[in-house]
């Protein structure tokens, strides 16, 4: 029961496979899940993490994982939903009740399957629960707003579950990522415009890296958190601060228009 241990979903890549490193740094167990075998393989070869091969996505692989922890710790002190997926940008107009579903699996019902599974191991000693969400979550969002309202209703999940758990050792908050390099977005291969444009949306000037999200997710699960429940933080670089403001590229100033790299 004194042995720490996190609980990651979505391990194998991306901000999964940073968060994974970055706990099993910091001293703790991880037994993390993941749908790819090859990425389950070499995050465990590189961490020494547990791997489930389990899409948790769906009732059995939420069993896998739930087993998996079962036979190795009573309790744990950490859950990291991380498991989430952006599909092609669809207009509601255009959506359909199959793109709401397989949205819905993969970005909402998996956070509440797997936090209600664990949730008594959380209960047995008291920990934390990190929801990954999204900016988009926190804002409109005319490219998928179909995406954007289950971001939003992993935020209030995680508001509401808070105040649920807050009198029983468990805090619960989120993150809320802008664009990331990860398995979605590989920024080895996009184009140099698009790079650019992070110099004018971001104020940190850059997208965002799996390491970056890695290291707020480690704060808000350790003890330097412990007053901290109920919130989603912002890990955009700044993009929600700013708004619809850009900055003029090779200036230090500011405007509300769009402006050309």
């Amino acid at each position: 029961m004194s042995e720490r241990v996190a609980v990651v979903t979505g391990g194998g890549g991306g901000i999964g496979r940073a968060t994974v490193e970055r706990l099993r740094r910091d001293g703790r167990a991880v037994v993390f899940a993941e749908l790819d075998a090859d990425r389950a393989e070499a995050t465990a070869q590189a961490t020494g993490a547990t791997p489930v091969v389990a899409d948790v996505a769906t009732p059995d692989g939420v069993a896998a994982l739930v087993a998996a922890v079962d036979s190795r710790y009573p309790a744990i002190d950490a859950l990291v939903n991380n498991v989430g997926h952006y599909l092609a940008p669809t207009p509601f107009a255009k959506s359909s009740p199959a793109h709401w579903d397989a949205l819905d699996a993969i970005n909402l019902r998996h956070v509440f399957a797997v936090t209600h599974a664990l949730l008594p191991k959380l209960l047995a000693r008291g920990g934390s629960i990190v929801n990954v969400s999204s900016v988009e979550g926190l804002r409109g969002y005319p490219v998928d707003p179909v995406y954007a309202a289950y971001k939003a209703a992993v935020i209030h999940f995680t508001r509401s579950l808070a105040l649920e758990l807050g009198g029983r050792g468990v805090r619960v908050n989120a993150v809320g990522p802008d664009i990331t390099q990860s398995l979605q977005v590989d920024y080895s291969t996009v184009p140099v415009e698009l790079e650019d444009r992070w110099k004018i949306w971001a104020p940190i000037g850059r997208p965002g890296t799996p390491e970056d999200q890695a290291g707020v997710i480690a704060f808000l699960v350790s003890d330097d958190a412990a007053f901290v429940t109920g919130h989603c933080i912002p890990t955009d670089g700044g993009t929600l601060a700013g708004g619809g403001w850009f900055r003029i590229p090779g200036t230090g100033r500011w405007t509300n228009r769009p402006t050309n790299p």
